[in-house]
Order: C-alpha cells, then sequence, then structure tokens
C-alpha cells in the first residue's frame, strides 16, 4: 500500500471506525482467556507485572513464573525489599532478563515515590523506570479503566490489516500508526479499556502473524484486507528472531548457572558453559555492563545485589 492510500485510510470517517468497536468488544466478551492479570484481584502490580514479563514472550511461558513471583512479591515494597539479583534468579528462562532489573527498579520507585501503590496517572505510570509509553498505557488502562490507545503487536497488526488493508505493519512502529491508533479510541473511558484488550487479544487468538482464521473474526466483513483480496505483504523483509549460536543464547546459559548458584560462581565454572572463548568473554562482559552480573575479586561473579 503506497503512503497516500495509508493516509487515506488512517483519516477515514468517524462512523467507519466506530463501527468496529460493537463487534471486537463483543466478541472479547465472549471469547477472551481467563487470565490471572485479568482477574479484579491481581490489581494494579498484577497488571504491571504481566506487562513486563508479556513483552516478546508468549503467554504459555509467562504464566507459572508470574503466579510463583506474585506468590513471593504480592506487593512492589516486597520486591523492592530483595536484591535486584533475586528478581533475575525469579525470571528463569522467560528471556530478555534486564526486563527483571528494570521491573524490580520501577518496584523500588513505586515505595518510594508512591507509598507502595502503582500509582495511576499516565504521566507517573511513564516516569518510572523501565516504563515505557506502551507499558504506561496499558497499566492505566487495563489496571484502572482509563482511555488510552495502547500499541502493542498484536493491535497493530490487527489495525494493518482491518483499517490499512495490510498484511503486516511496518517494522517499526510510525507516527501514522500511533495517530491511527489514537483515533480508534472509543470516547469513553470504559468502552476504550475494553477496545483496548479486546483488539490484542483478537491478534493474539484469531489475527495471528502467521495463519490468521479470519472465519472467526468478528470484523472479516469489515476488513480491507480481505476487501483487498488479501494481498501478500510487499514492504521490507520481516525482521526474524534468530536463538541458537548467538550471543543472546551464550548469556541466557551463563545466568542459568548463576541463578542456580546462592554463592559466588568462579570463572572457570561459567568457562564451562560454552566452548568459544571470545563469545563467551562478550556474553559475560555485555552481561556485567547491563548489571545482571557482578564481578567480584579473585575471578568469582554473582547476580546482583543492589536494592533501590
Amino acid at each position: 500500500m503506497t503512503a497516500t492510500t495509508e493516509d487515506a485510510a488512517t483519516a477515514a470517517p468517524d462512523h467507519d471506525r466506530t463501527a468496529l468497536h460493537a463487534p471486537v468488544v463483543d466478541w472479547f466478551d465472549a471469547h477472551a482467556r481467563d487470565l490471572p492479570w485479568r482477574r479484579p484481584e491481581a490489581g494494579a502490580w498484577g497488571v504491571m507485572v504481566s506487562e513486563f514479563m508479556l513483552q516478546q514472550t508468549p503467554v504459555s511461558r509467562v504464566l507459572p513464573v508470574y503466579e510463583q513471583w506474585l506468590e513471593r512479591w504480592p506487593r512492589p515494597a516486597d520486591l523492592a525489599a530483595e536484591p535486584s539479583g533475586e528478581a533475575v534468579r525469579a525470571w528463569g528462562r522467560l528471556g530478555y532478563p534486564r526486563r527483571a532489573l528494570r521491573l524490580h527498579g520501577a518496584a523500588a520507585a513505586i515505595t518510594e515515590r508512591h507509598g507502595g501503590d502503582v500509582p495511576k496517572g499516565h504521566a507517573q505510570l511513564l516516569a518510572l523506570p523501565g516504563v515505557g509509553e506502551y507499558t504506561a498505557a496499558a497499566v492505566a488502562s487495563f489496571a484502572y479503566g482509563q482511555r488510552h490507545a495502547v500499541l502493542d503487536t498484536n493491535v497493530r497488526r490487527v489495525f494493518a490489516r482491518a483499517v490499512n488493508g495490510r498484511q503486516y505493519p511496518p517494522n517499526a512502529t510510525t507516527a501514522a500508526e500511533r495517530k491511527l491508533a489514537r483515533a480508534l479510541v472509543p470516547a469513553d473511558d470504559a468502552t476504550a479499556a475494553r477496545w483496548a484488550a479486546a483488539t490484542m487479544e483478537l491478534g493474539a487468538l484469531v489475527c495471528t502473524a502467521r495463519t490468521p482464521d479470519c472465519g472467526r473474526c468478528p470484523i472479516a466483513d469489515r476488513c480491507a484486507w480481505q476487501q483487498a483480496g488479501a494481498p501478500e505483504y510487499e514492504g521490507p523483509p520481516r525482521r526474524t528472531q534468530t536463538y541458537a549460536g548467538t550471543d543472546r543464547q551464550v548469556r541466557g546459559r551463563l545466568l542459568a548457572v548463576l541463578r542456580e548458584s546462592h554463592t559466588p560462581v568462579p570463572q572457570a565454572v561459567l568457562d564451562r558453559v560454552w566452548h568459544e572463548p571470545v563469545q563467551r568473554a562478550r556474553a559475560l562482559d555485555g552481561l556485567v555492563a547491563d548489571g545482571l552480573v557482578e564481578p567480584l575479586a579473585g575471578g568469582e561473579y554473582r547476580l546482583p545485589q543492589s536494592r533501590g
């Protein structure tokens, strides 16, 4: 689709956009998964923990870690009181472990600045360490029922197809996508919060990346991509993630050894983790630089011990 066509789609009449709200929200009411962070007892902290964990990680992997995390640290102050390394340890194999450090930092800031309660204001959320635009909007919307555009990968894909007639959104979020997302938000807070969750669920369960199940889609008859004949994606190559043999894999193996040990680990033990010494050293240096590992005298390493 050309930029002109996309601009035209973004400028679609309001009545065309609002026609999407009811069928998507009704579908969500009937088909939403019963996830622990959607239950009232999860509270704002449960929502925030889930949003950190779900970034680039599927629900099936998050569920057991989430439940263990909330059992151990039911409030931000509980997490803030422990060393940051314990957050890294509990993160397990969710991947991208810097998220654990950021969540620990957010918990410390919530405890210090907000009396231990996750703030309601979008600006206050955005000011927390490790909280970006998406997470602030998601917590404000899902925890507090506020009106915000919540734009993750699943939502971007739904909007790309349903409104812009494209199989996939751009590799990186664009200003046009943000403008469209804001324009599509329902006017009242309650419906807006429901819409945010519903479009995300639609992208996760039906309007999936590889095999969209258009026969189950509540807006298939209004979908611009379907009306255009479901054209193949013609944009720049979509980014794919590899893992085997990468520094990410080496970092994961090094961290696994450190998570399993409650005492400092000698360099010689870490050297057995990976056969290639240059890549192993680079991965370990990266973990230290990211604050995920602390080097000690005598060539030993441990998870970080900082608090707050």
